[in-house]
């Protein structure tokens, strides 16, 4: 910590003053920023729409209820399409995210080339939401629960490498000592040495996933790419409030479940 003198004494201080000017500067500047951002924001905002929410938010709460409870004879196909998206984009993304967390993690990498192209396909993955995955997907393949699937699975590749090659960097080096000491060949040392030790961390992190992904599979419909969305853009085209109330009581229900199954499984794992 900084001293400066004061009235002859010393005077222990957090900052000194090069440090405070310039801790006042960025607290100034990002003032600015925010002020700045707040005037593009209100400039492009109409305030009597924003005047006039609470009415038109209890408007649509009168139409939403009561639900339309008859209608949940045609959310069970969907509803089920939408848990097939969700676990086989999942089962998908595992098969790839493996090898290329092992790829990207630095004690498992052949090569430093290898290693930046591993972490190069992580950040594509992560940097595109599984909305515009399933966009652009659309676009190539065509709408269906296949272009569902995939853009899921693209979405889930880097959350699940991410994760896993930062777990494979944390393991304890002393097994993997001992395994290379008897003369074991290196796919034996990751075997017996390095899987053990990550397993229990790939298990919590495939569950995990899963769990987003029910979420996220639940709007891929509004693009087209299949699954329950498709029936809520259906019901608000047409102005259909109470199927709309009913399909997302569903999805609470559903995305309910799947953080319930997810938290116990998570919980026997520790």
């Amino acid at each position: 910590m900084p001293v400066q003198e004061v009235g002859g004494q010393k005077v222990w201080q957090v900052r000194n003053q090069k440090q405070a000017l310039i801790s006042w500067l960025v607290w100034l500047l990002g003032t600015a920023v925010v002020i700045y951002c707040w005037q593009v924001i209100s400039g492009l905002t109409r305030w009597e729409f924003v005047a006039d929410a609470p009415e038109q938010a209890g408007i649509f709460l009168q139409r939403m209820f009561p639900p339309n409870w008859s209608y949940m004879e045609r959310l069970w196909r969907p509803l089920w399409d939408t848990l097939n998206i969700a676990t086989l984009g999942t089962l998908v993304s595992l098969f790839v995210a493996v090898p290329v967390s092992f790829l990207a993690a630095r004690n498992t990498s052949p090569h430093p080339v290898v290693r930046y192209l591993a972490l190069l396909v992580i950040v594509t993955s992560r940097s595109v939401n599984s909305l515009i995955w399933a966009l652009i997907l659309v676009a190539i393949i065509g709408p269906g629960l296949l272009a569902g699937v995939i853009a899921i699975a693209l979405r889930s590749v880097g959350f699940v490498s991410k994760l896993l090659y930062e777990a494979i960097e944390e393991i304890d080096e002393e097994p993997v000592e001992a395994i290379k000491s008897t003369g074991a060949s290196e796919p034996q040392v990751l075997t017996y040495a390095i899987v053990p030790q990550v397993l229990p961390a790939f298990a919590g992190i495939s569950v995990f996933r899963w769990d987003i992904n029910i979420r996220e599979s639940t709007v891929l419909g509004l693009v087209g790419a299949g699954g329950i969305g498709i029936q809520l853009q259906g019901s608000i085209d047409t102005l259909r409030w109470s199927q709309v109330s009913m399909i997302l009581i569903c999805i609470f229900v559903m995305v309910f479940i799947s953080e319930w199954i997810s938290a116990r499984v998570r919980k026997s794992m520790i």
